[in-house]
C-alpha cells in the first residue's frame, strides 16, 4: 500500500445517500387495493405490483400476469412547492394528473362505470 488508510462506510449510509424513497401510506394502499379488488371481482384485472424508485412509488395493475401493466398509478415526491402529485398512466401516456390519490382514481370511476342496456 502507499500509506493511505481505507475508509469504511456503513452500508445504510451508502444506500440512502441522495435517494428519496417514497411509499404509499396505509390509507392510499387501502384505496388502491379497494379499486384493484373490485376490478378483480369483475374479471378485468388479475395481478398487481408495487415498485419504488427514486422519488416515486408505483402501483401497477395487469390484465394478465405476463403482459405489460394496463395502468400504473404513480405517486411523485413533493416538488419544490411541497405538493405531491399522483398520475394515472397507461404505458407512457399520462391519462390523469391530480394532487390527491382520490382525485386521480376518479379516472377509473368514469372509465369503468356501467353503461345502461339498449332498450331500457
Amino acid at each position: 500500500m502507499s500509506g493511505k488508510t481505507a475508509t469504511v462506510l456503513p452500508l445504510r449510509d451508502f444506500r440512502t445517500a441522495g435517494r428519496r424513497t417514497l411509499y404509499f401510506t396505509r390509507p392510499e394502499l387501502n384505496q388502491l387495493l379497494g379499486l384493484y379488488s373490485r376490478n378483480v371481482a369483475r374479471g378485468i384485472w388479475r395481478d398487481y405490483a408495487i415498485d419504488h424508485r427514486d422519488g416515486l412509488a408505483l402501483f401497477s395493475v395487469f390484465r394478465h400476469t405476463h403482459e405489460s401493466a394496463a395502468y400504473t398509478i404513480v405517486k411523485s415526491a413533493p416538488s419544490a412547492s411541497g405538493i405531491t402529485e399522483f398520475t394515472v398512466m397507461s404505458g407512457r401516456q399520462r391519462l390523469r394528473v391530480a394532487r390527491s390519490l382520490a382525485e386521480a382514481l376518479e379516472f377509473f370511476r368514469s372509465k369503468l362505470s356501467l353503461i345502461p342496456a339498449v332498450g331500457n
